[in-house]
């Protein structure tokens, strides 16, 4: 069963936020997998046990209380979102496999592009640099309802950086991030989109269907 892409372009939070949960709500065990690619206006989303004192200071972006995991994070213009509608189940897929899956191929998209990063232990998401000592250039958080994943990932490409200083990233204080841009890599959000499903394809090709 191929996995369907939707090209949602610029969308609210909320609205996407609801479109998800009625998907995975109104699936069915035949219903194809699909991922979402999107960019939000600035959004600041705290997941389903995220502390609210991650959030250090009111610079007059929205709060969200999202269900997925994680602590707080910033979503903003130039800030690609992947999210991984996935029925665990069929695919035979933990949760935990997932999660390195989706590391890997963001992993092996930057590679492709010249940019070396790597997985961080004890912390999801993507780091710059061989050992992922660097800054976090991509942030992960997923949520299982009925067998079934929403939400998904978010690649930092060419947006304003700022507003993660007035939060603790991911509930790290001090965390460092960056995007493909500061890195050197001048790269269009929607290309950027075509490159990491290429990628996200590729490591979840090989599961059952």
């Amino acid at each position: 069963m191929d996995i369907h892409i939707r090209r949602l372009g610029l969308a609210d939070y909320l609205t996407t936020w609801d479109a998800m949960r009625a998907f995975t709500r109104n699936r069915t065990p035949d219903t194809p997998d699909e991922f979402w690619l999107t960019e939000h206006p600035p959004v600041f989303t705290l997941g389903q046990s995220g502390k609210p004192e991650h959030i250090l200071k009111d610079i007059g972006i929205p709060v969200v209380r999202s269900d997925r995991g994680g602590q707080v994070t910033y979503h903003g213009p130039g800030q690609l979102l992947v999210y991984l509608l996935m029925d665990l189940r069929r695919r035979n897929l933990k949760v935990s496999v997932m999660t390195r899956k989706i590391e890997a191929a963001i992993i092996a998209c930057l590679r492709r592009e010249g940019l070396i990063a790597n997985r961080r232990l004890g912390a999801p998401g993507v780091y710059m640099g061989d050992t992922g000592k660097g800054a976090k250039i991509a942030a992960l958080g997923l949520r299982v309802a009925n067998g079934a994943t929403y939400h998904g990932l978010s690649l930092n490409i060419d947006m304003d950086l700022s507003p993660f200083a007035a939060i603790n990233p991911c509930g790290y204080p001090g965390l460092a991030v960056t995007q493909t841009q500061d890195e050197g890599l001048s790269l269009a959000l929607d290309a950027a989109g075509e490159l990491l499903c290429h990628a996200l394809l590729a490591e979840f090709s090989d599961l059952p269907v």
